[in-house]
């Protein structure tokens, strides 16, 4: 399908029209196409700006965030004074401002098992701009069951990964990863820091993978798992092959309809965990419990709770043994991550009166000493 150009977007996307490979029926197909974005954050910032600068006729965007300043150090898509404004309203300003010609379709919602088969069967292309499990799965077998090639990226400090996953014939990301790996077992980027450069790198290659579908040139990441470290500036392929005994894309799928996809992004709260207000109360009240922090020593330096003594994450197992078994311990961390799983190790080590601190020191910050800088 095709939608003809008028005459101003022939003078705006001339670059494109002197391509043999694009030319005047390929940036047709452009106008003509529709990519949802899911994610409009550090992976769908770049993706966003690019395909509405190369004419991509629809981009939707599903987000339910608001602009916070920690977002600046990446999400190109914002500025300063967004912060507090909802992502896709600032985002869909920002789009339309750059191309007129582009249909912003914002989807203020949190993708679920509920809604994600029938907003992804609305678009052409899937561009994954998400940063837990819990949705990166999700999109996976919504974009598998509705048919619709889904342009991967992630990242995790220095590193970055892009794939073309759920296109005809392709393999998907569970033929990769069939299943989510145990909860907390992987830190987010909020844990473990992100160079901001990387998601404009990950989500540019994603932006070209969808262009390249909608117009149909090229040799699309179908199959192929592009690995790259900014460290040392290189990039390396791996060739994935498609399952045939993946439980979405196999020959006999197991999975064939979506479900709750819960408990993957990170340390689940639970009764065992002691908020930052009981905690707050127990040091006035004098009889606080002993306080670890697992963080690593330039983040305890940017803020901290007050009689917290550090022991990196790192060096944790380590030093257990230094510990006694049935001492009254809080571990924190940033936001919980760090320190759910060493309270898990503790307790598989006999550690009988061992809490996580649940939402660490940001938690900390915004409920009880908001005069501490955040990160």
């Amino acid at each position: 399908m095709t939608v003809p150009l008028t005459q101003e977007e022939l003078i705006r996307f001339s670059r494109h029209l002197t391509l043999d490979e694009v030319g005047v029926a390929g940036q047709e197909r452009l106008k003509a196409g529709r990519v949802l974005c899911v994610g409009a954050g550090g992976l769908g910032s770049p993706a966003a700006l690019y395909l509405a600068a190369a004419g991509v006729g629809t981009i939707g965007l599903v987000d339910f965030d608001v602009v916070d300043v920690t977002n600046l150090q990446r999400q190109v898509l914002y500025t300063t004074n967004d912060i507090g404004r909802p992502k896709l309203e600032a985002a869909a300003a920002r789009l339309r401002a750059m191309n007129p010609h582009v249909t912003v379709v914002p989807h203020p919602v949190t993708l679920d098992g509920s809604n994600a088969l029938e907003l992804i069967s609305a678009y052409d292309v899937i561009v994954d701009g998400t940063d837990n499990f819990t949705a990166r799965y999700l999109v996976n077998d919504a974009c598998v069951m509705a048919g619709r090639p889904n342009a991967y990226g992630s990242i995790f400090r220095f590193e970055g990964q892009a794939s073309v996953f759920a296109a005809k014939g392709g393999p998907c990301y569970r033929c990769l990863h069939p299943e989510p790996p145990p909860p907390g077992l992987v830190p987010s980027c909020a844990e473990a820091g992100v160079l901001g450069v990387l998601p404009g790198i990950i989500g540019t290659i994603q932006a070209t993978e969808a262009i390249k579908l909608l117009v149909g040139i090229g040799e699309p990441l179908i199959g192929r798992f592009v690995i790259y470290d900014a460290l040392r500036m290189r990039f390396r392929e791996l060739k994935l092959q498609k399952d045939p005994e993946c439980a979405v894309c196999g020959s006999h799928p197991t999975i064939r309809e979506l479900r709750a996809y819960e408990g993957y992004c990170g340390v689940q709260e639970n009764l065992m965990d002691m908020t930052v207000k009981e905690l707050k109360a127990r040091m006035d009240r004098g009889d606080a419990p002993r306080l670890i922090d697992v963080r690593e020593p330039h983040e305890a330096a940017i803020c901290s709770i007050p009689g917290g003594e550090l022991i990196p994450a790192g060096q944790f197992a380590q030093q257990l043994g230094e510990l006694d078994e049935n001492e009254e311990v809080v571990i924190y961390c940033k936001t919980g991550g760090r320190s759910g799983l060493a309270v898990q190790m503790m307790k598989h080590r006999g550690f009988t009166n061992a809490r996580n601190l649940a939402g660490g020191v940001i938690a900390w910050i915004n409920e009880i000493d908001p005069s501490q800088p955040k990160y």
